[in-house]
């Protein structure tokens, strides 16, 4: 159970700190009893009552009639967050595919929708088209437009966090392009677009809502074509200065090697990416995720080929993941994207060289674990930051949005 650390006080800001620590912990710990609340808040218990019926009032929560359990007196209401009210547009740009869903509080995935692109990489108009019709179609749902507080998309590539500018996304082809912004005019909501990078987002949600929850130090590993990691560091996310921490992908570990697509030679995603695990297995090595799987489920069968090939990733992957425990110090390791669905065959290798190479020191080895939440990580760490302007200022995130409505175009943030 999550703590909530608020001072009662009359204030504004404390009266907004605690309508945000209540939202909050409903949305990310799930149902509440009002009971359960004022032990945590320290609140006392008509004060906990105002403040989720001031919540409710506004749609983001409701209230249920508690279960006594055999307990004497009258059972506590339970507190939920409402699914039905908030919701946001979530976007996930994958080289192979695309994801657009709306997502309701509590993390809820009301709808969704997906598009598979095969052969070359999309060009970005195409992709820019694709999210547009796709997400008219979910927001033509009859209350949806009313309800949306905002739009979050996990992009390839690095982005610069001030204001979702994709640097360069080399696995697309893609460079120096104001995602946020291109997002914003086509969608054309009124709500604020929030770009950020998919390892980056993935790794907030294992952390709020998978293998990471109550995992301060972690590192989540994310593959499909190219390999990128999101940091989590006492907590907090670590993106460095402009957003770009954790393109792990491109760091150097043989410099005559395989040519890669960010213009330099022997980065890590050659070894370790899904074209290496094709070249391995004799498959085209951009033959896209239909080859993939052709080789995955050879594997799961015990083939030989398609089994050595996924093996011949552990060594390579070992060392890398070695290098980034000695630096980072996580607790976890979490495999996310390709590498949680070759993690049966892959942890034998890697865990050899994790004890190997990581540095032995008086702590607890470190543990790698698959993702909970497999590839809807992205999608959900994008709704998540979404959401977060509406749970850090419940009342203010909604009534802005039903101003914008009412008056004009937001700006991008």
């Amino acid at each position: 159970m999550r703590a909530i650390a608020v001072p009662g006080s009359n204030s504004e800001t404390t009266r907004r700190d605690n309508l945000s620590a209540l939202l909050r912990e409903v949305h990310l710990a799930g149902p509440r009893s009002r009971s359960d609340l004022v032990a945590l808040t320290g609140l006392n218990r008509s004060t906990v009552g105002d403040l989720v019926a001031e919540l409710a009032g506004q749609g983001l929560v409701r209230e249920q009639r508690g279960d006594s359990l055999g307990a004497p007196g009258r059972p506590s209401p339970t507190v939920h967050a409402d699914s039905d009210g908030a919701l946001v547009l979530a976007v996930s740009i994958a080289v192979h595919w695309l994801t657009v869903a709306t997502v309701g509080l509590g993390c809820v995935v009301v709808e969704r929708v997906r598009r598979d692109w095969s052969g070359e990489p999309p060009s970005l108009d195409r992709v820019l088209g694709d999210i547009h019709e796709m997400s008219r179609s979910l927001l033509a749902r009859p209350g949806v437009h009313e309800r949306l507080v905002g739009v979050g998309v996990a992009a390839v590539g690095p982005v610069r966090s001030r204001d979702g500018y994709v640097h360069f996304a080399p696995n697309l082809g893609w460079t120096a392009v104001p995602m946020a912004e291109r997002i914003a005019d086509l969608l054309d909501l009124g709500v604020p677009v929030m770009v950020r990078n998919q390892s980056d987002l993935g790794a907030r949600a294992e952390h709020l809502r998978g293998a990471g929850v109550g995992v301060d130090d972690l590192v989540y590993l994310y593959c499909d074509v190219g390999v990128g990691a999101g940091i989590v560091s006492g907590g907090r996310p670590l993106v460095g200065a402009r957003g770009y921490a954790g393109e792990v992908g491109h760091m150097t570990v043989d410099p005559e090697g395989s040519p890669c697509g960010c213009g330099s030679r022997g980065c890590w995603e050659t070894v370790v990416g899904e074209r290496a695990l094709l070249r391995n297995a004799g498959h085209d090595p951009d033959g896209g995720v239909h080859e993939v799987d052709a080789v995955l489920r050879s594997a799961e069968t015990g083939e030989p080929t398609a089994v050595a090939a996924v093996e011949a990733l552990a060594r390579p992957l070992g060392i890398g993941m070695a290098g980034l425990v000695n630096l980072f110090d996580p607790r976890v390791v979490v495999l996310g994207g390709l590498f949680a669905r070759l993690a049966p065959l892959l942890m034998p290798g890697v865990e050899t060289e994790l004890a190997q190479r990581v540095l032995s020191v008086d702590r607890e080895p470190v543990r790698v674990i698959p993702s909970r939440l497999g590839e809807d990580a992205p999608l959900l760490g994008a709704a998540e930051r979404a959401f977060e302007p509406l749970l850090a200022d419940p009342l203010r995130g909604f009534a802005r949005v039903a101003t914008v409505r009412d008056g004009g175009a937001m700006a991008n943030v």
